[in-house]
């Protein structure tokens, strides 16, 4: 359905696959950036013709009739045969073959830790429109931006194999797996064919692997969890997984309370891919970890649910406000959680900022998240200088009117990608402050704050800003006595 006021006369489609592929714009970036993400470095190049990814597209209509594409990288250009009408709805019907990459950044088969699938971004998926226009970058480095729908989504699989991701499994008593109400039928044949329907999700993923634990815990008035680990993990490691299971109800409970509440009826972490990595209702997450490790990455991934998910920012141009916002609320709810009574969660950041700024390496953050020149700077810029955004935001307008705008924030914008500027103008409405000014130095400039005293005569002390930033200045005066 077109929902803009706009003629459109093409659309476009990412083939993510295609990136797993010698010679593609990730495995190039990847070769001659200076700091390579060590878990793609020269990698893609080595990978040989069956165990690199793509998608084919062999066929695709427009209400029936055939239309005319060509695929450039990872994205798929598409002639219309009629242009698609402001409010109107028209049915693409695509034919096409995909092989699923050796894993090696998200999505693929097979990863360091022997998870068979991790199938994310696995299928054409429809690009962005909204009042900025197209957003169908090429996937380079990291990020996705994605379109809300209704997801009908039939897998057939090996019956030994255990599936968790997106969306409500519509047939349990005949797939059993840990997923079953009652008595299991028995099945025929070696394949299962699961059935899952995800509503209003912009994203589709799924894991699957035959030596899956299934485990389940219900989150009081909120969700079923869900989790999925390799029952080869070592005894100390499979125990980790079952003690972090009610610090993951608990940290369900703290985001549905500081943020707002989570809308769907379940949500799975899964051991798989290459770190952490949230999707629609999971995360995937490697799980050779520690028990602290485990909980904190499923903090950051589960934070990520509101922001990257349910807000869902084009993460691509404002990777900040994604990556940093929910660095800011996953610090929070692990120091509360565990008690650790720290005044300030975010200093790391702070400390990271402050060495980003002094590097001479530093971008702002504008920048595309495919266009940083040096991983580290993209890193700090992204996780650490957008998480002081939202601490230092705080001492602006008060503590308690950042909680308010955080809330504020979630209740007008869920499932209406956000920009910075909607952010923003949360925190004026509730504040009463104009802030324009801290979103143009510290969101769209590398000015740095820095203040110093210039004189003390007598009561009087005469500060003087040496940045190009202004910001209000609390001074402590401690007397010599």
């Amino acid at each position: 359905t077109n929902n803009s006021p706009d003629v459109l006369n093409k659309v476009f489609y990412h083939l993510y696959f295609n990136a797993f592929q010698p010679g593609s714009e990730m495995d190039i970036r990847s070769r001659t950036i200076a700091d390579p993400d060590p878990r793609v470095g020269d990698r893609i190049s080595k990978l040989q013709p069956n165990e690199i990814g793509y998608i084919k597209v062999n066929a695709l209509k427009q209400n029936g009739t055939a239309i005319n594409y060509e695929t450039v990288g990872t994205v798929l250009e598409v002639d219309l045969a009629t242009p698609i009408q402001p409010g109107e709805s028209v049915t693409f019907t695509m034919d096409f073959d995909g092989q699923v990459p050796l894993q090696i950044r998200r999505s693929g088969r097979n990863n360091k830790e022997g998870v068979a699938l991790s199938m994310t971004q696995w299928y054409p998926k429809l690009a962005e429109y909204d009042f900025e226009g197209w957003h169908a970058d090429p996937y380079i480095g990291r990020e996705f931006h994605g379109v809300w729908g209704n997801f009908d989504v039939k897998l057939t699989i090996d019956k030994n194999y255990t599936v968790g991701g997106t969306g409500y499994l519509q047939n349990p008593n005949e797939i059993g797996h840990g997923y079953e109400t009652s008595e299991v039928k028995p099945t025929k044949g070696d394949k299962l064919t699961w059935h899952f329907k995800a509503p209003n999700v912009h994203d589709f993923t799924w894991a699957a692997d035959p030596e899956y634990i299934h485990d389940t815990a219900q989150v009081p008035n909120g969700p079923l969890l869900h989790f999925f680990y390799k029952n080869t993990l070592n005894e100390e490691t499979k125990s980790s997984w079952k003690k972090m299971q009610p610090k993951t109800i608990e940290l369900m409970q703290y985001f549905s309370e500081h943020i707002g509440k989570y809308p769907y009826k379940q949500y799975s972490v899964i051991q798989g891919g290459d770190g952490g990595m949230e999707y629609a209702m999971c995360t995937l997450i490697t799980g050779k970890r520690s028990f602290g490790s485990l909980v904190g990455v499923t903090a950051h991934e589960m934070a990520h649910t509101w922001f990257q998910f349910l807000l869902a920012t084009n993460e691509a141009k404002h990777e900040w406000m994604d990556e940093g916002f929910t660095s800011y609320i996953s610090g929070w709810a692990m120091n509360d959680i565990f008690e650790r009574n720290n005044p300030n969660p975010s200093v790391n950041a702070y400390k990271g900022y402050r060495y980003l700024a002094n590097s001479g390496k530093e971008q702002p953050l504008t920048t595309h998240a495919d266009r940083y020149k040096y991983n580290e700077a993209y890193g700090i810029s992204a996780y650490s200088k957008g998480q002081v955004f939202i601490a230092q935001l705080g001492y602006v307008i008060g503590k308690d009117n950042l909680k308010k705008t955080i809330k504020q924030y979630f209740k007008d914008w869920a499932f209406k990608h956000p920009t910075p500027t909607d952010f923003i103008r949360i925190a004026e409405k509730v504040s009463g402050l104009e802030l324009d000014w801290y979103l143009t130095d510290f969101g769209q400039t590398t000015n740095t704050i820095d203040y110093a005293i210039k004189s003390v005569e007598g009561n009087s002390i005469t500060l003087e800003r040496k940045g190009l930033m202004p910001m209000p200045i609390d001074l402590k005066v401690m007397y010599t006595d």
